[in-house]
């Protein structure tokens, strides 16, 4: 075994690969980029080195860069871990040539798979199942459009050296053909520099079904069972899970052989993932292999009770695999195991990435049913330069409906606070029809995703669980004000001053208070009554009585008009999110009075809305600026105020400077008078 591996790779996979060569007693060398200088892989390996700047192509693209490290570091082997370099066969030569493992098949291996049209000729040689198609190298139009004709519609064109769904086209009919052909040529010209193409049957509502192969260095290879991948959107995985729902035992044994004749057909050392398309009606061809370690992989472990990186460094080291794996050629599945990818991107605006610092982040504990694979902890940074993946959360349990439900309570715990998450879209997706009844193909998700995402509510009265959260998050608000004040109290010269109540009693002045809240643009603004966890709710549509409300550890009990409930509060000072064990909503405290521009209606100046400082001014005298950026930010009732441009325009004046403190309606900014 080896005593020191180096990790080319970052986030959540080097993190877990560091734990397995921890637990084996192996030391890890890490290598990082200018933008990861902290990162938790850095600050788990027992030594790292900068390997560039903060582009993947400046660092961990640089396999020299590595190899160099690997050897100065006293590394044996190198573990790609998955993306990056994991399957380029020109690193994994170098790294032999150096004299060290690759972690991993070889690169004769690789290159095999290099070409789909090559691949797939190779596995029709070894009896394994093709979707009838047409790979030659003849790419002529007119000879292509024959070909098409013979395979029959509805086909796929193809990429031959595709992948990321770029360079792919379905065709319905031979009246589409020419026009998507030279559609997708011009996409796989741009995107991988040759429009070589292949034609392939296309299977209707598919399937996506892949078998973990494993294969050593004494020839033996066996199959570790199926992974259902089936709910993709833009044919990147969304959900996976083993076993898979739609399998029977006759098909999941055929599937298997096949997987391992593929793999066989390569000489396959090391893990590797046969990746099929299976038809409505069970029938199955082959896909691709991905020669690496797949993103999925958790859920295999949690059934099978294995760790496949320690099997994969055991196999790179020349140790034959387990005796009782290769007697077997399987290993029977316990239980069933369920994992999603908890990302920083807004689903709502088209599942655009996002960035910046995790201002909170909290996850399900860690349990026998529970597992959390990050890269990050709250307070990391989320970094613009790679896949925004804040966490993979995989569950197990003893059958499939189990699992589901495992993994909706799990979703239930999850905060986020700082980057959008995906977190209530896979809630909703963990309470789909096709997810709960595993009727689902790989096309499902692109063709109902408003099904998904949006402010859709539980339950038939959209109005009326609307307010049911909104007084939820004003109930938690008042119970925290009071909590806070009673604190000061306390703390204060006189602990008995009804100065230090935040029930809203004043002299000659009702009890009442205001709560302002913003969900999304919507500003709603409510009056309480009362204090102490009973509470008259009113204003903006809402009319409520809450009674006997607790707050704790977390969790919120109280009676709605009489009814109790209870809810998840996550808060903190800026943002409050109730989930009612199904959905969740979040609100953002705002200002409790909203101010407008006194004596002005035009929209050149920029006031003050209340006394406060300035906290950073972002535009100078003669920025040219669009309406909604940003201009300053100040603080005022413990509360961070972002000003912003009523309009398009150019600057003509700013009096305001940072850590100054400015009086109400003071003019801060001025744009130049619109002609």
């Amino acid at each position: 075994m080896f005593n020191t591996i180096l990790i080319a790779n970052r986030g959540e996979i080097a993190c877990r690969v560091i734990r397995t060569c921890r637990r084996l007693g192996i030391r890890t060398v890490a290598v990082y980029s200018e933008a990861d200088a902290t990162a938790q892989h850095v600050r788990q390996a027992d030594s790292a080195f900068p390997i560039g700047g903060p582009a993947p192509a400046d660092s961990y693209l640089r396999g020299d860069a590595i190899i160099e490290v690997a050897l100065k570091s006293g590394a044996q082997a190198i573990h790609p871990c998955y993306g990056f370099l994991s399957e380029n066969a020109d690193f994994a030569d170098a790294v032999a040539a150096a004299g060290l493992r690759f972690i991993g098949p070889s690169g004769s291996s690789m290159r095999r798979m290099g070409s789909k049209a090559g691949a797939k000729d190779l596995m029709a040689s070894h009896g394994v199942p093709v979707v009838p198609g047409y790979t030659g190298e003849a790419q002529d139009p007119a000879l292509l459009a024959r070909e098409a004709e013979r395979i029959g519609f509805p086909l796929m064109i193809k990429a031959a050296y595709g992948g990321g769904g770029k360079g792919m086209r379905i065709v319905r009919g031979a009246e589409e053909f020419s026009a998507n052909l030279e559609s997708c040529q011009r996409e796989a010209r741009n995107a991988f520099g040759r429009d070589r193409v292949l034609l392939e049957r296309y299977v209707e509502r598919p399937r996506h079904i892949e078998f973990q192969v494993f294969g050593d260095t004494q020839g033996n290879i066996v199959h570790l069972n199926e992974r259902e991948c089936s709910a993709q959107r833009r044919y990147q995985k969304v959900l996976e899970e083993t076993p898979s729902p739609f399998l029977t035992v006759e098909l999941r044994s055929k599937m298997g052989e096949a997987a391992i004749g593929a793999a066989r057909a390569l000489d396959y050392v090391n893990a590797g993932t046969v990746e099929f398309i299976v038809g409505q009606g069970g029938d199955f061809y082959f896909m691709e292999i991905n020669t690496r370690l797949q993103v999925e992989h958790p859920v295999t472990e949690m059934v099978l009770g294995l760790d496949l990186v320690e099997l994969q460094l055991r196999v790179a080291a020349g140790e034959p695999l387990p005796g009782s794996l290769i007697r077997n050629k399987s290993i029977p599945a316990n239980g069933h195991a369920i994992e999603v990818r908890l990302y920083a991107e807004d689903p709502d605006q088209g599942f655009l990435p996002g960035s910046g610092r995790l201002q909170t982040l909290r996850l399900p504990a860690e349990s026998s049913h529970v597992r959390i694979d990050s890269g990050v902890i709250e307070g990391d940074n989320v970094s613009v330069f790679y896949d925004p993946m804040i966490a993979k959360m995989i569950v197990w349990d003893r059958d499939r409906r189990s699992a589901l439900q495992r993994m909706r309570d799990a979703l239930a715990e999850v905060s986020v606070i700082g980057p959008k998450s995906n977190v209530a879209f896979l809630e909703r997706l963990l309470r789909h029809r096709a997810i709960v009844d595993g009727d689902i193909d790989t096309g499902y998700l692109d063709r109902h995703l408003g099904e998904f995402i949006g402010a859709a509510d539980v339950g038939n009265d959209r109005a009326a669980s609307a307010e049911i959260f909104l007084s939820a998050a004003v109930t938690a608000s008042l119970l925290d004000e009071e909590s806070e004040a009673g604190t000061r109290g306390r703390e204060g010269a006189d602990p008995n001053s009804p100065w230090h109540s935040a029930d809203g009693w004043r002299l000659g002045h009702p009890g009442k208070r205001i709560i302002a809240l913003l969900e999304g643009d919507q500003r709603i603004e409510v009056s309480a009554h009362g204090a102490n966890g009973n509470y008259r709710l009113g204003g903006d549509g809402l009319s409520v009585s809450i009674e006997d409300a607790k707050l704790d550890n977390g969790w919120l009990s109280a009676r709605h008009d009489g009814i109790a409930r209870r809810h998840r509060i996550f808060a903190d000072g800026a943002r409050i999110t109730v989930h009612d064990g199904e959905s969740r909503r979040s609100f953002e405290h705002a200002p409790a009075f909203a101010f407008v521009e006194a004596g002005s209606t035009d929209t050149d100046r920029i006031l003050a809305p209340m006394p406060g400082r300035i906290v950073v001014v972002k535009a100078r005298v003669g920025d040219a600026v669009k309406a909604g950026d940003e201009l300053l930010v100040m603080e005022a009732m413990k509360m961070e105020l972002t000003l912003r441009s009523p309009r398009a325009g150019r600057i003509e004046l700013i009096r305001a400077t940072s850590g100054e403190f400015v009086e109400a309606d003071a003019v801060l900014v001025r744009l130049e008078v619109s002609e």
